[in-house]
């Protein structure tokens, strides 16, 4: 029997690479991170980049509740199927599920007065959430409700008392901070109902069709029509529908509902059901959610660090990957930009794409560890650009919603062409790139005319000077991938056009109108908002730094390293306030660097470029320090899709994407002692720290495979190879790196 044992082992041991068993990485996710403060995450479980978020709804207006949840209440109204992570405007919220006792109730009632209608008060100490699994009690009925996911299906489990009613809504009228236009219901023999929602709010138009199915027959049944109860009625249509539902007292067994959703039609909702969740075993899909998630935590082993950097870590790798969220059917048909069906071929179709935050790492992280999915992301972005004209900007459920600046799906599309291995038509890619970028709408018209947008042609007019301008880098890269040299001048040209809103004479970028005068006054300090005054959700400080392809000639404008880094200083060093509270955005403040928006986010590496990497590590150190925790109140900003988290996951890490376009990483401070990245490739790459501590932060030496490593940036391609990456960190800055020669090099030349 013990060599039996023995055997048994040593087998398991050898099927899964050396190690007896695989680590459960799914400890370390706490789904609660971020569902206070200014966070906007939510906490319900769903598949990575899965279609179904189902979660839980606690709140539907104000700013804090993009996501429908947050850590400052105490009661909620129920759990509805959709819901975006992190995001500063809200959406989503549709088909609202809620369990109670006490006879039909047709409306939530409201924060101050719960009991006036079924939403039901409850405690954080009663909550539970991990990768993949939630559940609470529902205080006011007595009911444990608990929630599972597949990628295109929730199960949920209804635990009732023992004696009394057992009730269900399924409300269509709510959303979250949207309106219903239209919505249908029906219940289908004595076991399921289907139904769809029209909703308008910050997407314009959006259809989600449901199919849902009870594990015990539905004993009494009414439908609410517009405000009118009618008992065993089978269907209804109009704007709000809700469908009340009892099930027998007699059984003693919860009450499981499996549920899906599609786009495109019931029909389709339905068949998501059958082939996504064919059983009831709420066990076995909750491991399975687990497993899934598991697979793709793994991507990132981690060794050393406290409970909590790990906590902090893995909980940030879970929420860079959760959007973007899968959008075809399992027959492959999606709704797309003409409000059309389609059908993908060979590929999934996703949606939700933050690509102004998104674009800086969260893309460039989903291209190293998981390539597969990330041109499937691609490929749903050319799709969008054949169905809709053009690429997206900010593309939510197929609708276009305009929001923010920039054509950010083209340096995510340049990376996958120039340092990913794409399965995709790169010269079809690079039409749909060049059409974008000479396009003439928001501002690019005067953009062309002038070489930058003046003041008094478009609101935000610095910010969106800068981030055309890099998007014309990364167009110019993939025109001289493919030969088009004249087109590669052109575009690296028009990159340099960030230069024409630097006024030397305050040594900031600045406003500037269609006569050349600057705006005035004019005082760095300043913050404004998206669609108001020069900058977006920033200010001068901010996005005077902001010229990822070509940094060196920043450097330059401002007047050479030394003037760079003192003004790099200056920046840190400035009193942290945000003068305009009408920007909440501008957070996590650490002199006028803020970390909890994403014009900040490649600044702290800057100090590499010039020859001062202890510097980056100084400040890369302090905002992961102090600016991320394990609590729920752990993000300093909005989440943004990922974008905050994905951050972290490259700072922990020890390198950042400065330039994501550019397959070029600048190097900062590891916190681990060891991570073992798994890249699309399959060569494992490992970086370690000896000695590393939050005292000892600072590179003293480096090996690669070995060998000398005196750089401060490292290439995709090197990690892609494989291998080690040895840091030796020491409490004191060292010379390590600071010889101009070993700096990151990012100059504009053609």
């Amino acid at each position: 029997m013990k060599k039996s044992l023995i055997f048994v082992v040593v087998l398991l041991a050898w099927f899964s690479g050396g190690k007896a068993s695989s680590q459960d990485l799914t400890q370390y996710v706490d789904p609660f991170i971020g569902t206070g403060a200014h966070g906007h995450t939510f906490p319900g479980p769903c598949l990575p980049h899965g279609m179904v978020q189902v979660s839980p709804d606690t709140g539907e207006d104000g700013w804090d509740w993009c996501s429908g949840y947050h850590d400052s209440d105490t009661s909620l109204m129920g759990f509805s199927l959709t819901h975006l992570s992190g995001t500063g405007a809200a959406d989503l919220g549709d088909i609202l599920f809620m369990a109670y006792t006490g006879g039909w109730k047709t409306e939530p009632g409201s924060k101050e007065h719960p009991g006036e209608g079924y939403r039901s008060i409850f405690s954080h100490q009663d909550e539970q959430a991990s990768a993949g699994y939630y559940s609470v009690m529902l205080k006011s009925y007595g009911i444990k409700a608990e929630l599972t996911a597949t990628a295109r299906c929730a199960l949920q489990r209804y635990t009732y008392p023992k004696t009394g009613d057992r009730d269900m809504i399924i409300d269509l009228g709510r959303g979250i901070q949207n309106k219903t236009v239209s919505s249908s219901i029906r219940f289908v023999g004595d076991d399921a109902v289907e139904g769809y929602r029209q909703s308008t709010g910050w997407a314009h138009d959006r259809y989600v069709y449901f199919y849902a199915k009870f594990n015990q027959p539905i004993e009494k049944k009414a439908i609410d029509n517009d405000g009118q109860i009618e008992e065993d009625k089978a269907a209804g249509t109009g704007k709000i529908e809700k469908a009340l539902i009892r099930f027998s007292g007699t059984t003693g067994q919860p009450v499981l509902v499996k549920v899906s959703i599609s786009a495109v039609s019931i029909a389709n909702a339905k068949a998501n059901l059958e082939s996504g969740l064919p059983g009831w075993d709420f066990s076995a899909v909750r491991a399975s959610a687990e497993k899934s998630w598991n697979k793709l935590l793994s991507k990132i082993e981690v060794e050393g660090g406290s409970t909590a950097e790990k906590r902090t870590f893995y909980t940030a790798v879970y929420h860079s990957l959760l959007a973007p969220y899968l959008y075809s059917d399992v027959n492959g048909q999606y709704v797309g930009m003409d409000r059309k069906v389609h059908q993908a071929q060979g590929f999934n179709y996703y949606t939700v794409f933050s690509l102004w935050d998104t674009f800086r790492a969260a893309h460039p992280l989903y291209s190293l560890i998981e390539p597969k999915t990330n041109d499937d992301f691609v490929k749903s972005m050319l799709a969008m650009y054949k169905e809709g004209g053009r690429l997206p900007v900010w593309e939510l459920d197929s609708n276009e919603t305009w929001c923010m600046i920039g054509n950010h799906s083209i340096p995510v599309i340049a990376e996958a062409c120039l340092h990913g291995h794409p399965d995709f038509n790169i010269a079809e890619a690079y039409q749909a790139m060049k059409a974008t970028v000479e396009d003439t709408i928001r501002g690019m018209k005067a953009y062309h005319q002038y070489g930058y947008v003046p003041d008094n042609v478009e609101n935000n007019s610095v910010s969106i000077t800068v981030e055309y301008a890099y998007d014309d880098w990364c167009v110019a890269q993939v025109a001289r991938k493919l030969g088009k040299m004249a087109d590669y001048r052109k575009y690296m040209q028009r990159a340099e056009n960030y230069k024409n809103l630097y006024n030397p004479a305050t040594r900031f970028l600045q406003g500037k109108d269609t006569q050349g005068q600057w705006r005035e006054p004019f005082n760095p300090i300043d913050v404004s908002r998206l669609g108001s005054d020069d900058f977006t959700e920033g200010n001068s400080w901010q996005y005077t730094f902001f010229a990822p392809q070509d940094v060196d000639g920043l450097v330059h404008l401002i007047g050479g390293k030394k003037a760079f880094a003192h003004k790099l200083d200056s920046l840190f060093d400035q009193p942290s306030i945000n003068n305009n509270p009408g920007e909440p955005d501008v957070s996590g403040m650490i002199g006028q660097y803020a970390q909890g928006n994403e014009p900040s986010h490649e600044i702290a590496y800057l100090y590499d470029y010039v020859g001062e990497p202890y510097k980056t590590a100084d400040r890369v150190r302090e905002i992961m320090d102090s600016l991320y925790t394990d609590t729920r109140s752990g993000l300093c900003g909005n989440d943004d899709c990922g974008q905050m988290s994905a951050w972290y996951v490259f700072g922990a890490m020890g390198f950042y994407p400065v330039n994501p376009s550019s397959g070029e990483y600048a190097i900062g401070s590891p916190v681990f002692s060891k991570i073992t990245l798994h890249t699309g490739s399959g060569h494992p790459f490992e970086v370690e720290a000896k000695d590393v501590s939050k005292a000892n932060k600072y590179i003293q030496s480096a090996t690669l495979n070995g060998k000398d490593y005196p750089y401060s940036y490292i290439t995709r391609k090197t990690i892609e190879q494989g291998g080690r990456l040895i840091f030796r960190m020491g409490d004191k800055p060292s010379s390590w790196a600071t010889q101009l020669k070993d700096c990151p090099v990012s100059r504009i030349t053609y």
